[in-house]
């Protein structure tokens, strides 16, 4: 009776971890994690940024997966772990539950203004797995909640100093572009489905160009944003931008949906490169 009952508590525990979208969430979660290093959270600070971002990033990852189950059947997604059966879909619900609880709890640990507006990130979210994902409005919660977030670590800091204009319009611009670049693979199936947002309206290639030049204007935002550091790190990293994101597109424009999912892949390696980039110009936010 154990043995076969743990290879079902490991089959589950595989799913809820497929189920957050894995590599987004730990992209975006050790980001965030050594922004707050950089910006002088300290260790303790910065481990509670961690936690913060990551139940959030979880209560998201998790509503989107439950929210969408009966869509992802209708398009034979068995790579989902609801419609696979792997887990059950009151599973997902409850752990999406106690992620967002302890978001919130968490999220006021690191002062009200902090907490508030990370929660309002986390409710931007959650908005778009409610509905807006299907709207001419689909791209305004990504540009809400990664705006928030380097805006959330800097006024967890002593004194809660106001989060500069290029640190916030560079993490609202990342989201855009990797909004549009997380929709390019699944353009068909949205469609199928009723889901209509901003990409799908533009096609494969408007949103392919999209998220190209937005995600070059955050990486152009946060690498020049904060003063003094190495010239020479700033437009090496600016020339890496470039090449990845024309890599992308170009993936997007020869191989239609197969290479769509290339786009999406520059997104979070342009996620590090942008936090590498504040880090070689001093890591501040001044």
């Amino acid at each position: 009776m154990a043995s076969a009952a743990r290879p079902d508590l490991v089959r589950v525990a595989r799913a809820l971890v497929t189920a957050t979208h894995a590599a987004p969430t730990a992209t975006v979660t050790t980001v965030m994690t050594a922004f707050a290093v950089s910006v002088g959270r300290g260790w303790g600070g910065s481990v509670l940024v961690a936690a913060t971002v990551l139940t959030g990033q979880l209560s998201v990852g998790w509503s989107n997966d439950y929210l969408d189950r009966f869509r992802d059947a209708e398009v034979g997604r068995h790579d989902k772990p609801i419609p696979s059966g792997d887990v059950a879909a009151s599973t997902v619900r409850v752990a999406a539950a106690v992620a967002l609880v302890a978001c919130v709890v968490l999220s006021l640990a690191n002062g009200w203004r902090a907490g508030s507006v990370h929660l309002a990130g986390v409710a931007a979210a959650w908005a778009y797995n409610l509905g807006l994902k299907a709207t001419w409005w689909s791209p305004l919660p990504y540009a809400v909640g990664f705006g928030a977030l380097p805006a959330f670590v800097v006024l967890g800091l002593p004194g809660h100093p106001t989060p500069p204009l290029w640190l916030v319009a560079g993490g609202a611009l990342l989201g855009l572009g990797a909004h549009f670049a997380n929709v390019l693979p699944d353009l068909e199936d949205d469609r199928a489905t009723g889901i209509v947002g901003a990409p799908h309206h533009l096609g494969r290639t408007g949103a392919a160009s999209a998220s190209a030049g937005l995600l070059l204007a955050a990486t152009v935002c946060l690498a020049l944003g904060p003063s003094g550091g190495s010239r020479v790190l700033t437009v090496g990293g600016l020339v890496v931008a470039v090449v990845l994101v024309a890599g992308g597109a170009a993936a997007v424009l020869r191989r239609g949906a197969e290479g769509s999912v290339a786009m999406f892949r520059v997104s979070m390696v342009l996620a590090v490169l942008d936090v590498a980039l504040l880090l070689g110009r001093g890591g501040g936010v001044a």
